[in-house]
């Protein structure tokens, strides 16, 4: 019953994170970023582009919005095969509500001044991307390319944001002003700067976790991620009672998915995250552990006559 409730409640708190994350991004772009035409990051200064070129060749509205939905569509099929069905389906509940809102807000110029624009316009997108990846998926378009190349090559994924996105920097300047390619890299590093301050996959941390109900804790864990959980037997200070304390090392990115795991089962254990600087020996990355999973799932499912 407790796992089912806590299932339910993380469903619902990534609805509302997709959605609010759609509608940040959607106000950078509509409040900053369009009427100062300093462009965001990824497909979604893509769709910037397209849709000035449209008003300027056919007097057309602004579609950015249309875009960034038609643009998409190509990736999320991508991100179907390589990043998992549930970050498939949340990220497109993003980017579908990016779009929507995109579309329902109206432009507004908040600031006449581009430097302000650019700033604030990078950080609400940074910020939207962050906490959408701090949950397990995206925003759609170049997010889902660069943990694609993050899960492969182990750097950052604001890092590998900026440089994606050094296409739609030199677009700017060819197809704008250059001054507009300028504020587009101010903007871009705003929101990569926020990307890894929020989501920080790259980095590691050692979970200290005390509870009275190990072999559950052990289960929960060990289905959700495939690490290694160091188990020693402790016992409280104040209260005397025996208990168990077990260290795990993962990333910050699979820290939501432990404590929603651990909290499940036992709704008292106590979590301690500690900084790790380093790891030396066997840590396997995301689809290692996919990996290792179907390896699991598959001898468990042969009959042991096999």
């Amino acid at each position: 019953m407790k796992l089912t409730a806590y299932s339910a409640n993380d469903t619902v708190k990534k609805i509302g994170v997709a959605i609010l994350s759609g509608l940040l991004s959607a106000i950078a772009l509509n409040f900053f970023l369009i009427p100062a035409k300093v462009f965001s990051a990824g497909l979604n200064g893509v769709s910037q582009l397209m849709s000035l070129l449209l008003q300027h060749s056919f007097n057309i509205g602004d579609s950015t919005g249309w875009f960034i939905l038609l643009f998409n569509l190509p990736l999320v099929i991508l991100a179907w095969f390589k990043l998992g069905h549930e970050f498939t389906i949340f990220t497109s509940l993003t980017s579908l509500s990016i779009s929507v809102l995109a579309v329902v807000l109206p432009v507004e110029t908040l600031s006449t001044n581009p430097l302000m624009n650019a700033i604030f316009g990078g950080v609400l997108t940074g910020i939207g991307v962050g906490i959408a990846m701090r949950y397990g998926f995206s925003t759609g378009g170049m997010d889902i390319i660069s943990l694609v190349l993050s899960k492969t090559t182990g750097r950052s994924v604001g890092t590998l944001l900026f440089a994606t996105n050094l296409l739609v920097i030199l677009a700017a300047g060819l197809a704008v002003q250059w001054e507009s390619a300028m504020y587009t890299i101010i903007s871009i590093y705003c929101m990569t700067r926020l990307v890894d301050t929020i989501h920080t996959s790259h980095q590691k941390i050692t979970a200290m976790i005390v509870t009275t109900h190990k072999d559950d804790v052990i289960k929960a864990i060990s289905d959700e991620l495939i690490r290694g959980i160091t188990v020693v037997d402790s016992k409280g200070g104040f209260t005397g009672a025996s208990n168990t304390t077990l260290l795990v090392v993962i990333t910050r990115f699979e820290l939501y998915n432990l404590t929603q795991a651990t909290l499940s089962v036992d709704p008292g254990a106590f979590i301690n995250i500690m900084n790790t600087i380093d790891v030396v020996g066997e840590f396997l990355t995301n689809d290692q552990q996919a990996a290792r999973k179907q390896l699991q799932q598959s001898a468990s499912k042969k009959s042991p006559d096999e």
